[in-house]
This record gives C-alpha cells, sequence and structure tokens, in this order.
C-alpha cells in the first residue's frame, strides 16, 4: 500500500530526537512523500533543512500559517515574498483564516490570504488552506479570487456536505486525516456522499493523531488508520484508498513529482 502525507510539520522539536527513524517507519509502512507547511519566519529554517536532508521525499511550501498573522504580518509576508521569488516551492501554504485563538485580527487574516492567493496564481502553485472556525468565510474568499488558476486543498477539512460540494466545484481538494476518526469528527457524510475523487491525506503532524492513537503525538504512519477508516466508509480495499489518495496528490502537487518515481 502506498500513500502520501501532504501536510505535516516534521520539522518542529516534537521530532528532534528521532526524526530520521520517523521518517523511515513512515516510507517502509509505503509513504512516497511528505509535504512540509510553512508557520512563520521562525520555522523556514528547520523546514529547509529537513527538505534538505531528504529531496526525493520532502517538499517545502511556503506561506504565512494564519494564527502568526499580528500587527507585523506586512513585515512576515515580505519574508516569505522574498522566499517565492529565490526558488520553487510545492505550494503557497499554510495559508488561510483562525478565529479559534484570535478573532481580533480577522481582516488582517484576510489580507494576508488574499495577497498570498494572488501569489499563488502568478507563480502557478497550489495553496493550502487553513479554515478553524472560519470554513465559510474562507470559502467565500476563494470563490471571490477564483480563476482557473487558483486551486489546492482545504487542509483539516471539518466541514458538512454542502460545504465540501463548494470546495470541490471550485476544483479542490479535501484534506483528510485523524479526525476522520473522532467520534464526533462528523466527517463520514462528506466521504459517503463524495468518495475519494478529492480527497488527499494528511496528518498535520505533531498534532491531530488518529484513534488510537489520539493523545500521542502525531506522525505520517498513522496515516494508516485514516486510510482503514476510508476503506469502512467507501466499501474499497485500504490498497485503492491508499492507490486513489496518492493519484490525488500527485495531480495536485505535480511539479514537486517531476523527478520522483512512483513507489512499485
Amino acid at each position: 500500500m502506498t500513500f502520501i502525507d501532504t501536510h505535516a510539520h516534521l520539522y518542529l522539536q516534537q521530532f528532534d530526537n528521532d526524526r530520521d527513524a520517523m521518517l523511515d517507519r513512515a516510507m517502509t509502512a509505503g509513504c512516497e512523500a511528505f509535504f512540509l507547511p510553512n508557520i512563520d519566519s521562525t520555522t523556514i529554517e528547520s523546514m529547509l533543512a529537513l527538505e534538505a536532508t531528504r529531496p526525493d521525499v520532502c517538499f517545502a511550501m511556503m506561506g504565512l500559517h494564519p494564527s502568526h498573522v499580528k500587527e507585523n504580518f506586512r513585515e512576515e509576508l515580505a519574508v516569505c515574498e522574498e522566499w517565492l521569488s529565490r526558488r520553487r516551492f510545492a505550494a503557497v501554504g499554510e495559508i488561510g483564516i483562525d478565529l479559534y485563538w484570535d478573532k481580533t485580527h480577522l481582516q488582517e487574516q484576510l489580507e494576508a490570504l488574499h495577497i498570498q492567493m494572488s501569489w499563488a496564481k502568478k507563480l502557478d502553485l497550489p495553496i493550502v488552506l487553513h479554515t478553524r472556525e472560519a470554513m465559510d468565510i474562507v470559502i467565500e474568499a476563494v470563490a471571490e479570487a477564483y480563476d482557473e488558476r487558483l486551486r489546492g486543498v482545504f487542509h483539516c477539512f471539518n466541514g458538512n456536505v454542502e460545504q465540501a460540494q463548494r470546495i470541490v466545484e471550485m476544483g479542490f481538494h479535501l484534506g483528510i486525516g485523524g479526525v476522520l476518526t473522532y467520534k464526533n469528527g462528523g466527517l463520514e457524510p462528506v466521504i459517503e456522499t463524495l468518495g475519494l475523487d478529492h480527497v488527499v491525506l494528511e496528518t498535520d503532524a505533531p498534532y491531530l493523531a488518529p484513534i488510537p492513537m489520539r493523545g500521542k503525538r502525531n506522525e505520517p504512519v498513522y496515516i494508516n488508520h485514516v486510510i482503514d477508516r476510508l476503506a469502512i466508509l467507501t466499501g474499497l480495499s485500504p490498497e485503492a484508498v491508499g492507490e486513489t489518495t496518492t493519484a490525488n496528490a500527485r495531480r495536485l502537487f505535480a511539479e514537486a513529482f517531476v523527478s520522483v518515481p512512483a513507489m512499485g
């Protein structure tokens, strides 16, 4: 079975003691690639260092996480923009709106989101969207900016069927991870209605570990628990779930895989 972790913060300090072993565990289990979303200017160095150690399987993104959009967000955006001018990244991300921790910077978050979506269109890169307590706001922002150049994934999708339908109608993907396994995750109707045509797998490691690992540090090898749940909901084999979601991820992040062959 193969799979791709499209969203994992594997450069964070939670993995400092066993990063190589963690990556090896995942690859032994079938993980073909790890996509690394940036957070802010303080995480770029460690993210790029990880990518440099495993350039065949680790792919960095560049963007400003909405929880880190504060009064100085234009300075933070300038750092991201400068990096995007220097080299290619797999995506512009992680960007979006987060109203869970801080509702006082909504306008700044919206401005940062629109600026970064414009970069993605100009550079022909996908975007990776964070939507905590802001699903409808982000969907509307994407719809406002939408044209044929705008594509990407709603990371850690936790919305309803109607929201999911709007997202996939714009050609975007749904990032599905550990939340699918939670008793009150609420994603079963989405998968049962829409299937896997627009689904990519993710962990958000080290966060959001699936059942039965909830409460522990999340890591890419645990995607197997998400695959098993998707297999039950769709009636497909775990191998078919892995194959379909891997193909979706390879299409979405096609440029990153130009020189990387599929596992076989």
